[in-house]
């Protein structure tokens, strides 16, 4: 996995059979709060300008439908791998997986990181069709943290 600095700059790595994008920033508020908004799958569109919709429960096992403002149009069908509360959760599907990490950095600040990588044997064929990831992933770091700052001042 790519090391990524803290600054809400998205990293893509290309290789022939796989592409990872990575996105990572330090947010002024509790693993929790944090944590609450990557979990509630209801509240996503409200707070977070890259998300259509997602339908289902996130949580350990569970399938969940993501649509995303990349390609609105198409419906993500994806399951949850990990769920570790406060630290890390993981959701994909054949193609690829998502890692969403949260690290306490002491003074109630917390470091976000997000990658994602998408390939296989075929991944050669269709790689260019799909857009890139860079400025929807900074959109959704930054979408995070702003969130989970506003929560956070409130408390």
């Amino acid at each position: 996995m790519t090391t990524i600095a803290s600054t809400g700059s998205a990293v893509t790595t290309k290789k022939t059979f796989s592409r990872e994008t990575a996105v990572s920033i330090d947010i002024q508020a509790d693993k929790s709060i944090i944590w609450a908004l990557l979990t509630n799958a209801n509240d996503f569109p409200r707070w977070n300008s890259t998300v259509v919709s997602i339908d289902g429960n996130i949580a350990l096992g569970e399938k969940i439908k993501l649509k995303s403002t990349l390609d609105p149009k198409r419906e993500f069908k994806l399951k949850v791998k990990e769920f570790e509360a406060d630290q890390r959760l993981v959701w994909g599907d054949a193609m690829g997986k998502r890692v969403y990490t949260l690290k306490s950095i002491g003074n109630n600040l917390t470091n976000f990181t997000m990658v994602e990588k998408i390939g296989g044997p075929l991944f050669p064929l269709f790689a260019k069709m799909i857009p890139p990831f860079d400025q929807s992933f900074e959109a959704y770091a930054a979408d995070l943290k702003n969130e989970a700052e506003t929560i956070s001042s409130t408390k």
